[in-house]
């Protein structure tokens, strides 16, 4: 091969490489707004079984690396139950269902009446509050049990406040113990 046809490979390559490279992030929002699509489309069925269909407006949205589905309407507030759990279990069908049509398992996250939201504000007060505890008194402080999406928001605030965190204990009694610095 002549020192052309290599360097012209070489070209070829590394252009097919940035391509690719360019492509990814396009792909996967493509991806995520598939599965958001998929669980509008199964939740659209389930409210309508539930005689809610009237009632609930349904929007999907790409947050960071996850797609977002939002029920907001009269009456639909059923749908969260006793501390969200009718949500988490409606979430996991969802992503049940989005596994079936993708064959790729999902991260998607699904609110009703804005209950997700609203969990969170309390949430990152509560971790900040525990923060600034664990801070003063300089030892760790266990907090309830807390399902998945609660520990990590807790997390995520203590982190902001520059401590850290550990989950502790066995599925449906884990919680977070905040450390001192």
């Amino acid at each position: 091969m002549s020192e052309e046809s290599v360097e012209s490979a070489e070209s070829q390559t590394s252009d097919s490489e940035n391509d690719s490279v360019s492509a990814e992030p396009k792909n996967r929002q493509s991806l995520l707004v598939q599965e958001g699509d998929i669980a509008a489309d199964y939740i659209e069925g389930l409210l309508d079984i539930a005689d809610l269909g009237d009632d609930g407006a349904i929007d999907m949205d790409v947050e960071g690396d996850r797609a977002v589905v939002s029920i907001t309407g009269d009456g639909v507030d059923v749908l969260v139950g006793q501390d969200g759990e009718v949500l988490d279990a409606l979430q996991d069908l969802t992503r049940l269902a989005v596994l079936r049509e993708t064959g790729e398992r999902s991260r998607l996250m699904l609110d009703v009446a804005s209950y997700r939201a609203n969990r969170r504000e309390v949430l990152t007060e509560l971790g900040t509050t525990a923060a600034e505890k664990v801070k003063a008194s300089g030892e760790p402080l266990a907090l309830e049990p807390m399902n998945a999406f609660e520990r990590k928001v807790i997390h995520d605030a203590v982190a902001a406040a520059g401590l850290q965190s550990q989950s502790d204990g066995v599925e449906p009694n884990r919680f977070i113990v905040v450390l001192p610095a």
